[in-house]
């Protein structure tokens, strides 16, 4: 039999993150048994790299190590080389991460691993240059000397990767203690720590590098919400953080759609590249910051935000692409070396140019120098720059007010003038060469993504949630095979296993999407993936939800996902979709299992609520209860839609059901589900005429009026 590890094998992959490496001099094997076995008779340890396609320092260390053919023949004499897309194993991913930050006290990408050829770790790290610099090992050398010390003391070295292995299975495996989950709500207390965690100068939570922390946000909006007419903390911290992320660099201000994270504190520079997750999760919040404080600039925020999903992520066929990378050739060299925001940036000279040349694009009543001082002055664009050799990255940094002060116009007319500018900037910025997208479809992202949508389409559109259905039902038609879901499709291929969070994402996005167009269709499918990710993650003696289904053999963890990372918990959400799929299928155990979660994992959320925001606003939901709103109509009337949609309501259920006994009769047989749950049940239209039911352990009589929908909604507010 021939050896896999003689050549590189990546270019059989379907990844883009893996097949960015298949021309590397170096033999990269993909994470299968061929590879391990190799290891095996080889007798050599195994070198893992962890990345994505959109990783900034996955790109530099492959230039400057895995296209060295120095660095590669030491990797190819030496070790079984594995490239690993983290975004497809998350479960690969996280092993090897928690070991990393165990050992170095932190991690990040790309993830750097030697491993025995029993892919137990005993050496980690993540970014290496290829020589010695700053402070931090070279990897040509500490490759040779990682070679050198499996030979001269290889017993050493598995020693230590024993215990290492022992301290993540520790981590990842072991079981929290359970504790009691009754009527108290752990929101406030983890608000008050969240509170204590935010950053009051810059807004936003600790110091550099700024990442969004969306969970955290929305569990201060619960907890202003809930306190807003006593203390202001919550709802002050909530608002400097929406703030200050759509008004600084995080913020893409002429395309839309929000970066990474912010390099520095005052959220100023990111890491450019942009996320699908990322623009699921701050569309969502912003859609709740508009329901909250009523502000038309979050509304503007969700609506640029969906745009720029669309428009560029947006699968033909309805759902949503993975990643858009962080580089591309810069405009002045459109075949040259890639460049971290050279899409983005911004000099002087580049926006009068800009605005000259593309004045067809965006007439103004103004002179092309007065429109280019104006956006200059209305995003900080200077000599000096911000960024790297003069240029800039563009921030919100003068009022319209002041803008209009300054040139001598009405706000009205100062912001018609910025209009054009930033429409000439938009066209001319399209014309430059374009950051790569990583055309993975992934199950649990577009569910996030769906949920985005959908909560939009409640409260600022009903188109939007027409694209929340076509992300929901192309990853249904897809990926879903009746019984399971897989991980991912990439042009056709589709592969992987679907994780917890695939089902938990996927199912909440689904509910979402029922809530905001009432198709039962939708309904069906989240309650049919709630099945599956109990049957395939979840262990009912111990309430444990398990990131992997027992199935996946090649890696020797099962791991737990509790906390918020760059997702959502999983353990959080699935327990907040099932507490709410309890309302139509009583008998099928969801609520139960969502009370196991909770019990055996609440306490995280008691005691680190900053890494378990999720969690805490799946246990406050159970403590309070569901708002449960049923519409009985053909369909949500319009202006119901904008009293409940546009209302800030945390614990919102809302369902329409048809409105006669005959219909439900229907849409129970194809929901399989023998009688109308408690939720539908004796809740039909009034003399014909749509009506609502509006429940919070109690319930409103039969409601036919908007006035009276709203009397009931702060009735039963909390």
């Amino acid at each position: 039999m021939s050896d896999p590890t003689a050549r590189n094998r990546l270019d059989e992959a379907a990844s883009p993150y893996l097949r960015q490496h298949a021309d590397n001099p170096v033999n990269w094997q993909p994470w299968d048994e061929a590879a391990f076995e190799a290891a095996r008779e080889r007798d050599v340890p195994i070198f893992l790299s962890i990345g994505y396609s959109a990783c900034h320092w996955c790109h530099v260390m492959e230039e400057e190590s895995f296209s060295d053919p120095e660095v590669a023949d030491v990797l190819n004499e030496q070790f079984v080389p594995i490239k690993v897309d983290r975004e497809e194993r998350p479960d690969v991913d996280s092993l090897y991460m928690t070991v990393c930050q165990a050992v170095r006290g932190g991690g990040g990408w790309p993830l750097s691993a030697f491993l025995t050829p029993e892919k137990e770790p005993f050496y980690v790290g993540t970014y290496f240059p290829k020589e010695a610099e700053r402070n931090q090992p070279g990897f040509l050398p500490l490759a040779k000397r990682v070679a050198n010390e499996w030979t001269q003391n290889r017993e050493e070295l598995e020693e230590r990767a024993d215990q290492w292995m022992s301290t993540a299975r520790g981590e990842l495996e072991s079981l929290p203690d359970p504790i009691d989950v009754g009527d108290e709500s752990p929101l406030l207390d983890a608000a008050d720590d969240l509170v204590r965690a935010t950053d009051p100068d810059h807004g936003g939570f600790g110091r550099a590098p700024k990442f969004p922390q969306a969970s955290r946000v929305n569990a201060l909006l619960r907890a202003h919400h809930r306190q807003s007419a006593a203390d202001t903390r919550y709802g002050d911290a909530a608002r400097n953080a929406l703030d200050a992320m759509a008004g600084g660099g995080l913020f893409d201000h002429l395309g839309g759609g929000f970066h990474r994270y912010c390099t520095d504190a005052d959220w100023t520079v990111p890491h450019f590249e942009k996320m699908l997750y990322d623009q699921a999760a701050l569309a969502a919040l912003y859609v709740d910051g508009y329901r909250l404080f009523g502000e038309e600039r979050y509304a503007d925020v969700v609506d640029e935000t969906l745009g720029f999903v669309d428009r560029e992520l947006g699968h033909p066929d309805g759902g949503f692409y993975a990643t858009l990378d962080a580089r591309s050739a810069p405009p002045e060299h459109p075949e040259g070396d890639h460049e971290e925001g050279a899409f983005y940036v911004w000099t002087p000279e580049d926006v009068a140019d800009a605005v000259s040349e593309y004045a067809a694009d965006a007439p103004a009543d103004a002179p092309d120098d007065v429109l280019a001082d104006l956006a200059c002055a209305r995003y900080g664009v200077d000599a000096a720059g911000n960024f790297e050799d003069g240029q800039t990255v563009l921030t919100v940094s003068a009022s319209l007010e002041a803008l209009a002060a300054e040139f001598d116009r009405s706000e009205s007319e100062a912001a018609d003038l910025l209009a054009a500018a930033e429409e000439r900037l938009r066209v001319a910025r399209e014309d430059r060469p374009r950051p790569a997208r990583d055309e993975k479809v992934l199950a649990g992202w577009n569910g996030l993504m769906a949920t985005a949508y959908a909560e939009a389409g409640l409260a600022l559109d009903s188109e939007y949630a027409e694209r929340a259905t076509e992300a929901v039902e192309y990853v249904r038609e897809t990926l879903w095979d009746g019984d399971r879901l897989s991980r991912r499709v990439i042009d056709g291929d589709v592969a992987g296993v679907g994780y917890a969070e695939d089902y938990a994402y996927l199912a909440a996005g689904a509910l979402a999407t029922y809530e905001a167009t009432g198709s039962r269709d939708h309904l069906g499918f989240a309650l049919d993936l709630a099945d599956a990710l109990l049957a395939e993650c979840y262990d009912a003696e111990t309430g444990a939800l398990y990131q992997t289904p027992e199935s996946v053999e090649d890696v020797d963890v099962r791991s737990q996902e509790v906390a918020d990372g760059p997702t959502p918990s999983p353990v959080g959400v699935a327990a907040e979709t099932l507490l709410a799929l309890d309302a139509f299928d009583p008998d099928a155990g969801y609520g139960d299992a969502a009370s196991a979660m909770l019990e055996r994992y609440g306490g995280r959320a008691e005691t680190t609520p900053t890494s378990h925001a999720t969690l805490a606003l799946a246990a406050d939901t159970h403590a309070n209860g569901l708002l449960e709103v049923t519409v009985a109509a053909d369909a949500l009337p319009d202006e119901w839609r904008e009293t409940i949609g546009a209302s800030y309501l945390p614990h919102r259920l809302l369902t329409v059901r048809p409105p006669t006994e005959s219909g439900i009769d229907a849409w129970l047989d194809d929901l399989e589900l023998d009688s109308a749950p408690p939720i539908w049940a004796e809740r039909g239209a009034v003399d014909g005429e749509p009506a609502a039911y509006v429940c919070r352990r109690a319930c409103s009589p039969p409601v036919t009026t908007t006035e009276a929908i709203s009397e009931w909604l702060a009735e039963f507010r909390v």
